[in-house]
């Protein structure tokens, strides 16, 4: 019986030491992963002003505005694309960007393709805006023009990034680019919004922020006066009834207003967890991805005639039935054009949640046609040609021109036929020599015609010119790898005769790794594990926790890293009631004011700035009290909590005026907040785009 006792004593002292092996070797994984972190990152490495500096300096190369024959444009995701409202033979494409798993590049440079001569141009000025993707632009209306706002930029690595509040004119029969200053409140920054215009009016709803602690959709509404040049937020009541926040939806004109359906978001949700050791379930909660299936209308009421000029329009959200018909199943990232009362709709990407290390994903390359007034979806598909019933001659064309040329060609032989007196009959096998004075029309060379749909994807850019829908771009996923299509195709929307393949270029080599997790994946067991041992006690941890998310392999390079950062409901590292100490260590003090602590940034508020950086300030508090010989135990978490939050706040007041000439800077050049996600434990991987 001693015997069996002294080796259960071994054996539970094996599994402890054992155990103890383990948590050592999970702590150097860890010191090691955030050691690589941060010498990979580049977010200490990015000087907004240097930045700014470097494009401005390119841009001053450019003394006017030029036009040159090019290349199509390399490939490119979040770009904008719209047909000109001036010429019906031109289409403009602006900015966006390119992953290759590796790095993030960003574009402004503005290219204009003209339909009748099959040729790209690349457009040069002096004041295009700054490098961006997930930008909006629309049709100016009544007022001419097309108006752009917005959009983001990223470090190369993605380790800061932030968001343009700028908002612009682009003049399409002169290539020139106007920077809209306007009196008064303007729209925040942002980007995914989506913005239409109606008569002198130009709309703009929703979109995303990234701040240092989440990813907030918007949903709010801001009208544009073209006439009067001022931005209006019209207030609504609370009860009214009015579209969800969200990005990446459909907003199409209407003679009366606006239509918005569909869109993306993240909602908090209640996950439970394993079963604790003390009996109980473990909650938390986590950001799920939300596809909206909803419609509004958006009815807007233009001002009397002697009513003040600045006053704003009456606007009304009016929720719609769900449309007939629709897609189904649900699909994010499906994109819409707009052609004579309905929208057209192409592509998208339906995600099937399998479990918290990843989701499968089904995409689509269907075409839909919405009719807006009848609230009702149409599947479109591709006619086959029908076979001529007579052979064409080898020169005969089709079309108008075609027949004009048969009648001239018919008639030149009539007349050779009567200068040498035989019969129209026996002619029929003459060439009719041409007129030396009649030049030869130029013929662009034949473009494969397709009888099947592009490629499923999703976040495609589309655009009507002349009922022929023009597709350019989106994006893939195969595993961890993306792919962004280097390709543009045309579409006759009266016809449906084929799919005209414009140009087509393999994508690029993806350069991220295809299994980055399966390290951390073979761990996992051991880590949860450790995790509710070391919970099992309920105590609040202050040093080097985050609140974790599940980790999906499709999450946005960026979009979707900074949401499955998150924000929990009752964060811990939430403000705390202010608590008197009466005995402040003088190191505590003296500490708020070296050059290592942490640094509030330009836009953030007192509380934003703890949130951040409030394990920091918990720790550097501990060290204090303990050079000052007091145990950081002898004091509760929330004591703890409020010392620290008074810390930070001391260094933000310190650090004020240097913050707010900042500010001023990057409000100048239409920046937002910038954000940097080297402090995001879990927000820092991944792969994948957003939808």
């Amino acid at each position: 019986m001693a015997k069996d006792k002294k080796s259960k004593s071994e054996s539970k002292k094996a599994k402890l030491a054992e155990k103890k092996l383990k948590q050592e070797k999970k702590g150097e994984k860890k010191e090691k992963a955030r050691n690589a972190k941060a010498n990979d990152s580049d977010a200490e490495d990015v000087d907004l002003d240097e930045v700014l500096a470097e494009y401005a300096k390119k841009q001053e190369q450019f003394l006017k505005v030029t036009e040159t024959p090019c290349d199509p444009p390399r490939a490119r995701a979040s770009s904008t694309i719209i047909a000109s409202p001036s010429n019906t033979n031109e289409i403009f494409l602006f900015g966006g960007e390119y992953y290759d798993g590796a790095i993030a590049t960003f574009f402004n440079d503005l290219y204009v393709y003209l339909i009748n001569r099959d040729e790209w141009r690349l457009i040069t000025s002096p004041n295009t805006p700054l490098p961006r993707s997930g930008h909006a632009w629309c049709r100016g209306g009544n007022a001419g023009g097309i108006y752009l706002f917005g959009g983001e930029f990223s470090s190369p690595k993605q380790g800061t990034f932030y968001h343009y509040n700028d908002f612009w004119r682009f003049e399409p029969s002169t290539r020139e680019w106007t920077r809209i200053e306007t009196k008064g409140k303007t729209p925040p920054a942002r980007s995914g919004h989506r913005m239409t215009y109606y008569k002198n009016y130009i709309i703009l709803f929703g979109g995303f922020q990234d701040t240092s602690q989440q990813t907030k959709y918007l949903a709010d509404l801001w009208i544009y006066d073209t006439q009067n040049f001022v931005w209006h937020n019209p207030v609504l009541p609370l009860a009214t009834l009015k579209p969800d926040a969200r990005s990446s939806f459909s907003f199409l004109p209407h003679e009366s207003g606006a239509v918005l359906y569909g869109g993306y978001s993240r909602v908090k949700a209640t996950v439970t967890g394993k079963q604790t050791k003390g009996g109980g379930q473990s909650q938390r909660n986590v950001l799920k991805p939300m596809v909206h299936q909803d419609c509004f209308f958006l009815r807007i009421v233009q001002p009397d005639a002697d009513a003040p000029p600045n006053k704003p329009p009456a606007v009304r959200w009016e929720r719609r039935k769900r449309p007939a018909n629709s897609p189904n199943p649900a699909r994010a990232g499906a994109t819409m054009a707009y052609h004579r009362g309905r929208g057209i709709l192409f592509g998208g990407v339906y995600d099937v949640e399998e479990s918290e290390e990843g989701i499968k994903s089904e995409f689509f390359n269907g075409l839909f046609a919405w009719n807006i007034e009848r609230n009702r979806y149409f599947p479109l598909s591709l006619r086959k040609p029908r076979t001529s019933q007579r052979k064409p001659q080898a020169n005969e064309r089709g079309g108008r021109r075609g027949r004009g040329q048969a009648n001239e060609d018919e008639l030149l032989r009539n007349l050779a036929a009567l200068e040498v007196g035989k019969s129209l009959a026996d002619m029929d096998d003459i060439d009719v020599e041409k007129p030396n004075d009649v030049p030869a029309e130029e013929e662009l060379p034949a473009k494969e015609v397709l009888m099947e749909f592009p490629h499923p994807r999703f976040n495609a850019q589309l655009t009507v010119q002349d009922d022929i829908l023009f597709i350019y771009g989106g994006t893939y996923e195969n595993g961890d790898r993306e792919y962004t299509f280097d390709e543009m195709y045309a579409i006759d929307l009266g016809k449906m005769d084929g799919v005209k393949q414009i140009f087509r270029r393999e994508p690029e080599n993806w350069l991220g790794s295809d299994d980055e997790d399966s390290e951390d994946e073979g761990g996992s067991d051991e880590s949860d594990e450790d995790d509710e041992f070391e919970d099992e006690d309920g105590d609040v941890k202050m040093v080097d926790e985050k609140p974790s998310y599940p980790e999906n392999a499709k999450k946005s390079k960026r979009k979707e890293k900074a949401e499955a950062a998150g924000e929990l409901d009752g964060d811990a590292t939430s403000a705390a009631p202010s608590t008197v100490f009466d005995d402040t260590p003088e190191e505590t003090a003296s500490a708020t004011t070296t050059d290592d602590l942490p640094h509030p940034r330009p836009f953030e508020s007192r509380r934003e700035f703890f949130q951040r950086t409030g394990n920091e300030w918990q720790e550097l508090l501990m060290t204090s009290l303990r050079w000052k010989g007091i145990q950081p135990e002898t004091l509760t978490v929330k004591e703890i909590k409020t010392r620290a939050f008074e810390m930070s706040e001391e260094k933000w007041w310190d650090c004020r005026e240097e913050i707010t000439a900042l500010e001023d800077e990057q409000e100048a050049a239409g920046i937002g907040e910038v954000v940097t996600l080297a402090d995001r434990g879990e927000a820092t991987g991944g792969a994948g785009r957003r939808r």
